[in-house]
Formats: structure tokens, sequence, C-alpha cells
């Protein structure tokens, strides 16, 4: 049961997402606004009242990344000044995640500069899906919940009854998401094994697993430029594969990426709308809403019920 003490609110990054989230839960979308001062700067008013309300601002930080995270900050400022009795960031997609270590000398940790930002701004809690690293939530000192989009994902695939099916991770890093997926879809696992030439170049090395004559799936969180997809569904076809899938929760779609999938012999790309396409189209594209289970964790901690049911069967960390 929802009470009245709460309030939904969104930036511009994610309001439709929002939207759906508000309807899942019988709620109209909280009155805010958020536009720019002539010069450019971020203009942000909350126009109704949350003294004391349990408030959610629902803000992923895609494209353009600046002004996404600049919109969410000043929203967690505002709701904090007005009072609220408790502000929550709801990040269906948390950017600058890729820069979570120091790999190379001088280099910063976007990820925790972020995580720092944001509580600093006013969150008490933070609400988010699909981390790149799933370290992440430790660069936070205050609750984080951390969801899975792969039992959306992967009722979507068995749904299909894509016969003689393989899982396959792009790189070594996606192992234990790709293992989750293979438990999932009972299919067994195959891996890409690929050296990155720089951040838009990939070369792929070999293949570990059986793919000949199967139908596959590869399964990562994010693309960006489709480098990664294209040349591991081209290698996955030189091994043998039959039909070629893709399943990427967060749909960044940078650069050449729309072209490069259209020319790929991926058959479908299926993602989630953690990231608006904003007009990107391609035919090959299905998108699910992750909508329903942000909506769940959102009434659960609002009346302080356990969240973790929600992605107790993904096992994505076992």
């Amino acid at each position: 049961m929802i009470r009245e003490e709460i309030a939904i609110f969104s930036g511009n990054a994610t309001k439709k997402l929002a939207s759906s989230i508000c309807d899942c839960l019988n709620l109209s979308l909280g009155d805010a606004l958020v536009s720019h001062f002539p010069e450019g700067e971020i203009h942000v008013q909350i126009n109704e009242n949350v003294r004391g309300k349990d408030v959610f601002i629902v803000q992923s930080t895609c494209s353009p990344p600046n002004d996404m995270l600049m919109e969410l900050l000043i929203l967690l400022d505002a709701a904090r000044r007005a009072s609220a009795r408790r502000v929550t960031a709801v990040i269906p997609y948390y950017g600058y995640a890729r820069q979570d270590r120091k790999d190379k000398p001088r280099v910063p940790i976007t990820a925790k500069l972020v995580a720092n930002l944001l509580v600093t701004s006013g969150a008490n809690r933070i609400l988010t899906m699909d981390l790149h690293a799933g370290q992440i939530q430790g660069f936070f000192d205050i609750p984080v919940d951390h969801l899975y989009s792969i039992n959306v994902i992967s009722k979507y695939f068995v749904s299909k009854k894509i016969k003689t099916l393989a899982v396959v991770t792009p790189d070594i890093g996606g192992i234990r998401m790709a293992r989750a997926y293979s438990k999932a879809l009972n299919a067994p696992l195959a891996i890409v094994d690929k050296r990155r030439e720089n951040a838009s170049e990939i070369k792929v090395m070999n293949i570990i697993g059986e793919v000949k004559g199967r139908n596959v799936v590869i399964v990562d969180d994010l693309v960006s430029t489709a480098g990664s997809l294209l040349e591991a569904s081209l290698a996955l076809k030189k091994e043998g594969a039959k039909d070629i899938y893709a399943a990427v929760v967060h749909p960044v779609l940078a650069g050449p990426a729309i072209e490069r999938l259209q020319k790929s012999p991926i058959k479908e790309v299926v993602v989630t709308d953690s990231i608006p396409l904003n007009g990107k189209k391609l035919s090959k594209i299905k998108v699910l809403s992750v909508a329903p289970l942000l909506a769940e964790a959102i009434k659960r901690i609002h009346i302080n019920e356990s969240v973790s049911s929600l992605f107790a069967k993904a096992s994505v960390e076992a």
C-alpha cells in the first residue's frame, strides 16, 4: 500500500520511464520545472510541497551525461532544501561508471566522484540497476539497492522458445552476468576472448566454448559504439553460430552504434528503457520496460519492506 507521503519527480533524461513507474504505482508524476537559464545553466524548481515526504527522483545520467547529471544533483539539492523527509536517487543507468578504478597512471575514478556528488547533493539512498561494476555500491556510505534486469530480459527470451541456445559474454569481465543468464535460460556458456586496442576499437582473439550450430544470445550491461557487439557477432558467425541475438541492458548507442548494429549479423537487439532511444531508429531493436521492477522497488523502500527478493533469483553476484 502506497502512502500519501510519497512524491516521485524526474529530470529530462527518463521522464517517460518515470511516468510509467508512476502508472504502476497509481501515482501522478510530481510537478517540477527543469529547464535552462539563457546562458545554459540548469534551472530547477519543485512546484509542490514535499515537506516531510518520501521523495524519489528518477534520472539516468545518459546523453548528454553532464546535463543529465547536473539536473539530478540540482533536483536532489532542491528536495533536500524543501525539507523532504528522505530523498532517494533512482538512477536506472549510472553513468561515469566505466572509470571505476585506477588501471593507468594519473586517471580519475569517476564512479566514486559521482557517488560523492550524489551524497553531497542530498541523496539519502540510491536505487540503481545493472551497474557496470558491482563494487561501485561500496563507493557510497548510504544505502544502495542494486537491481538487475535479468529476470525481465530472460523472461522475454524464454517466451521466444529458441532451441539449442547458447549464452555468450563478449569479454571475460562479463562472465558473472553471462553465467546468471546461462542458468536462467538453461543454456551453455561461451566467451569471446578479445583485446581492446583503444576506447572504441576491439580485436577479437578467439571463442571459448561451443557455438557451432547453435543459436546464441550475447549478453552485456551496455552498448556504446557497438564495436564489441559487431566484432563478437562476426566472430560467432565465423565459428558457425546460427541466429545471433543480443541482450543489452543500457542502450547508450553513441557514434556509429546504429550503423554497426544495422550491418551486423545480429537478428535482434533486446534492450531496456533505462535510457530512452530518443529517435534512434533500428528495426532490430526490441525495448523491454523496467518500470514495473523499479516501481516495486520504490514501493518496498517506501513501506520499509525487503528489496532483496527482487533480485534474489538473478544470482548475478554468485
